[in-house]
């Protein structure tokens, strides 16, 4: 069914109650008085406030997840997994269908998204950067369809946005190598079109400035485009060099089990040749060989806040748009 012009906050303002005490009647939600449900199911009369349905005749309200064509992989491992998991779970239990949008940016362009998609959702979040640019995102503004940002932000644009803490992840795992004694170490950064990764690499930058280090340029590879093992190259580019750094720091999980591979192809040990560390905590960093040390994002709970804020957006209970943070831990292991 096609969309109704009139939203959740139109017939709040005509009931006189707030969009979440429509959003209860419309989803059929108990302890509401009875005469309030009266007063906005006249409202939602008098406009002609038209509740959607799916195939099966249910009351529903579709939520969209855009997220770049090259990120699909993730859904299945790593990091990604569970932010996608926790927003779907959260939606599910706040009565939204959630539909799923891939970009490939050599395939689609801004009209497709436009027109194929945000219209026909309450609201939709994009989940990192990438593919996904700043100006992408800034045109995808449409009346009455909230964006929030999940694991990117646009400086200097106020959206909604749920964040790792990515910058004070980079700086725990690079202290905590620093306090182990090394001073030779090398750091493996990710793509700049992520801006998790960039806030990542600037944290261990950080710390290591204040450790009066700064990393030759040779211990800090670009990463290759198009590589599915990003790391591995990365580390065999140091490897190759007449001097080797005593620690690496990975600004992913991933990255870092590419390294360990190439540091073990090399007949080199961890941590007594070369210690490693990372970001991320996904389920494999505490299975690989040695277990690696590594800073946990709540990947799940990324998912489950961006989702609860959304839903805030589309009933028009939250105006002012907020960065939220979630706070990393530093998981210690044998890596280093």
């Amino acid at each position: 069914m096609a969309k109704s012009k009139t939203t959740m906050r139109d017939v709040a303002r005509a009931a006189g109650v707030s969009a979440t005490t429509v959003w209860m009647v419309v989803h059929n939600k108990p302890g509401l008085p009875a005469e309030t449900v009266r007063k906005v199911r006249a409202a939602m009369d008098k406009l002609s406030y038209v509740v959607k349905t799916d195939n099966n005749g249910s009351k529903a309200e579709s939520v969209g997840l855009l997220i770049e064509q090259s990120s699909i992989p993730a859904i299945s491992d790593v990091f990604y997994g569970d932010v996608i998991r926790g927003f779907q779970s959260e939606a599910e239990s706040l009565g939204y269908h959630v539909v799923l949008l891939t970009f490939d940016r050599n395939t689609q362009d801004l009209d497709l998204l436009k027109s194929g998609f945000a219209h026909k959702v309450a609201g939709f979040v994009v989940a990192n950067d990438g593919d996904i640019h700043p100006e992408m995102v800034m045109q995808l503004r449409i009346p009455n369809v909230p964006v929030v940002l999940i694991e990117t932000y646009i400086e200097g644009q106020p959206f909604p946005a749920v964040l790792g803490d990515n910058f004070m992840a980079g700086y725990k795992i690079a202290r905590y190598i620093l306090d182990q004694g090394h001073r030779k170490i090398a750091v493996l950064k990710g793509p700049a079109k992520y801006s998790s990764l960039v806030d990542r690499f600037r944290g261990c930058l950080a710390a290591l400035a204040e450790a009066n280090l700064v990393p030759p340029a040779s211990w800090m590879p670009e990463p290759v485009h198009g590589h599915p093992l990003k790391g591995y190259i990365q580390m065999k580019e140091i490897l190759e060099l007449r001097e080797h750094p005593t620690a690496v720091i990975a600004v992913s999980d991933k990255t870092a089990f590419g390294a360990m591979e190439a540091i073990r192809e090399a007949g080199l040990s961890i941590p007594g040749d070369i210690a490693i560390g990372s970001i991320d905590n996904t389920v494999e960093s505490g299975y690989v060989r040695p277990p690696l040390t590594t800073v946990h994002i709540p990947k799940y709970e990324i998912g489950v806040v961006a989702m609860r804020k959304l839903h805030r957006l589309i009933q028009g209970d939250e105006t002012i748009p907020l960065k939220s943070m979630v706070y990393s831990e530093l998981i210690v292991r044998e890596s280093c």
